[in-house]
């Protein structure tokens, strides 16, 4: 048994090799890239302050079936997070498994926005999103995916609000205690600081966080990827996937969006400050919220490799949720993003959420 290959075999290999790399930089530099951006298509139905929900159009002479999917996006991330690219899309993969699809997306933040609070989310947005697509789609309950921190105004608004028609949620990469949060352990000594500190006050100044500083809060979550992407892209330069999802990520992380001012502050002070979700409860003020209080069937997911959302962090959710009717763990390949919409995402994450809306449909 040979165990070389033949000279003839790997010198054919590498020419082929050599031809895919020069074919996807020659078709990069003629079309501006190999990502297929195209958005999946969707109509406006319905708006708010800071609200804006979509319906996405079912493929071709296909009819949706099943209780309808809201996807919940997260405070600063653009909603091209659900449509990464084709072919690498969570709503191309529910529209075209017949499912009906809606989004609840935010806009761009701006100054006028600094006084709109984490409440504003919890009691207003996700709530009226939620009964706006049963009403849309004739009063069926829905099924809530919230990725990262849409994941947690998921299940603040499903605890606050019971009566809302939800099938059941999913919570994919939401951290719950941030001590076991690499990014947060060089900020400790800041997040020790009083109300009322400089990192409130500017947030306050500034209207909000302002979004050079989010998208290199993303980018330093991923630091190790920052320095080896030059090498592993020329490594690479065969593989018209990798490049292509690499296109797509490059344009998500240019278009974060800022936090409002006093959104920002609650965060810091909540979350980050005393780590008051790991208690199992959020105080908005004139009251407090509980995660116990989630009722419904819940799915919680985590990546093995999410520097945000750690495994560590993830899974203490599996104590607090103690009300839901069904609670189920699950740890999937990927990174922050990479657990909701990289190429493993395809074989993993979304059959399991196929399974689990068919579940409980």
């Amino acid at each position: 048994m040979a165990l070389l290959p033949h000279p003839r075999h790997a010198a054919a290999s590498i020419a082929t090799t050599v031809g895919a790399a020069a074919g996807n930089v020659a078709h990069a530099l003629l079309y501006g890239g190999l990502a297929d951006l195209r958005p999946m298509p969707r109509t406006l139905i319905d708006d708010g302050t800071r609200r804006e929900l979509y319906h996405y159009r079912p493929a071709a002479g296909e009819t949706p079936e099943g209780d309808p999917v809201l996807l919940v996006t997260p405070l600063a991330a653009p909603a091209i997070c659900y449509d990464l690219r084709r072919d690498c899309s969570v709503v191309e993969h529910l529209v075209e498994t017949n499912r009906p699809t809606y989004l609840v997306e935010y806009g761009e933040v701006n100054f006028a926005d600094r006084s709109l609070g984490i409440e504003h989310w919890i009691e207003h947005v996700v709530p009226e999103a939620i009964r706006s697509v049963s009403e849309h789609a004739g009063g069926k309950p829905v099924h809530v995916v919230g990725w990262s921190l849409g994941g947690i105004f998921t299940m603040l608004a499903a605890a606050d609000y019971p009566d809302l028609p939800i099938a059941s949620l999913a919570v994919l990469g939401s951290p719950c205690d941030v001590r076991q949060v690499p990014l947060i352990a060089p900020l400790r000594p800041l997040l020790n600081l009083p109300p009322g500190n400089l990192v409130t006050t500017a947030s306050r100044a500034l209207g909000g966080a302002p979004k050079p500083l989010v998208r290199w809060a993303f980018q330093i979550s991923s630091v190790d990827k920052m320095f080896t992407k030059p090498v592993a892209k020329l490594s690479n330069l065969a593989d018209r996937e990798f490049l292509a999802q690499l296109e797509a990520v490059d344009r998500f992380t240019d278009n974060i969006i800022a936090y409002p001012g006093r959104t920002f502050g609650q965060l810091y002070h909540h979350f980050f400050r005393t780590n008051a979700l790991f208690s199992g409860q959020i105080d908005l003020g004139d009251h407090a919220v509980y995660l116990r209080d989630v009722k419904q069937p819940t799915l919680v997911v985590a990546g093995a490799n999410d520097g945000i959302g750690p495994v560590a962090s993830v899974k203490p959710l599996i104590d607090l949720l103690t009300g839901a009717e069904e609670l189920r763990f699950e740890v999937v390949p990927g990174g922050h993003l990479g657990l909701l919409t990289g190429r493993a995402a395809r074989d993993t994450t979304w059959p399991l959420l196929d399974e689990w809306f068919a579940q409980h449909d």
